[in-house]
């Protein structure tokens, strides 16, 4: 079986990889016992992952699991017939032409999906609720994810009286010049959206805001792990496992035409309140008890 993530690996990789592989084992697949698992991502910006998806397109795996929209589309445009397991937070997989239904894809793709605006919208309830006076917020955005949790916090806005000032990122060679603009627009909060990139080089957001002393949301709790104000969004150790799991699935028969999307099963609230006391911000107790994760 071959995976495809757009972002080099880190800490947190190893973390969700393992978590793969422990869906595998559910299924009764180790790897180096009764399967093979070749994991590719791009080495610099220089690699494109459609070359890539070719690559691996030519090994002739028995199952693909791709990250990412970009991943994704990636491993689509490759192959019309290898199975493939998606883990794609950004796209709507119906109005995208992925799947033709969330039971019965009818392709060969099948996998997890978030195709859920109203995300966006929740992450600025979030950072309103803990900078009450928050007017405007600096958006980070990948442009090479979907546009479904961006699009969500724009129609969330006005209704909430904030302004959202989108910047565009791709890589961690941006991430300095964007929060800097955020902060020439006198942003009172930052939102970084979903993106394997961005969780990769998560630590330098948090570097970047603490510097700035801005207020910050990421999806995961790693970013609230590694020194991030707060986060909502699923589960990412648990969303590769159940991803490991549709995998083994395809590998004892199951065809992606009939194995049905499936949703994140988790989703987890995590704050950090040495991180807010360090910024000068009191977490609300509704928030604080609505929390799965406190990091006193």
């Amino acid at each position: 079986m071959a995976i495809l993530r757009p972002a080099p690996p880190s800490p947190e990789s190893k973390r969700t990889l393992e978590a793969f592989k422990q869906g595998l084992r559910e299924h009764d697949y180790v790897e180096g016992q009764n399967v093979a698992v070749d994991f590719r991502y791009p080495i610099d910006h220089a690699d494109r992952l459609s070359d890539i998806a070719a690559d691996l397109v030519q090994r002739k795996p028995d199952v693909m699991f791709a990250v990412a929209s970009s991943g994704v589309d990636a491993v689509r445009r490759a192959t019309a017939t290898i199975p493939i397991v998606a883990l794609d937070l950004e796209t709507d997989p119906l109005a995208s032409g992925i799947v033709t239904s969330l039971a019965r894809p009818g392709r060969n793709v099948t996998g997890i999906f978030l195709d859920f605006p109203e995300l966006g919208g929740k992450w600025l309830e979030l950072l309103k609720a803990v900078t009450p006076r928050l007017s405007r917020v600096a958006v980070i955005w990948d442009p090479a994810t979907g546009r479904v949790p961006l699009n969500g916090a724009e129609a969330a806005a006005p209704a909430m009286r904030l302004q959202l000032q989108v910047l565009e990122a791709r890589g961690p060679s941006d991430f300095e010049d964007v929060v800097r603009a955020a902060v020439r627009a006198h942003a009172g909060a930052i939102l970084v959206m979903a993106s394997p990139v961005f969780n990769t080089y998560r630590r330098l957001f948090v570097d970047l805001a603490g510097k700035h002393r801005l207020p910050a949301l990421m999806p995961f709790a790693l970013f609230v792990e590694d020194g991030g104000l707060i986060a909502y969004g699923p589960d990412i150790i648990e969303l590769y496992r159940q991803c490991g799991a549709m995998v083994g699935k395809v590998l004892k028969g199951a065809r992606p035409q009939i194995l049905a999307v499936e949703r994140p099963n988790r989703f987890v609230l995590a704050v950090n309140k040495r991180t807010a006391k360090a910024l000068g911000l009191t977490i609300p107790p509704s928030v604080l008890a609505r929390a799965d994760q406190v990091i006193e």
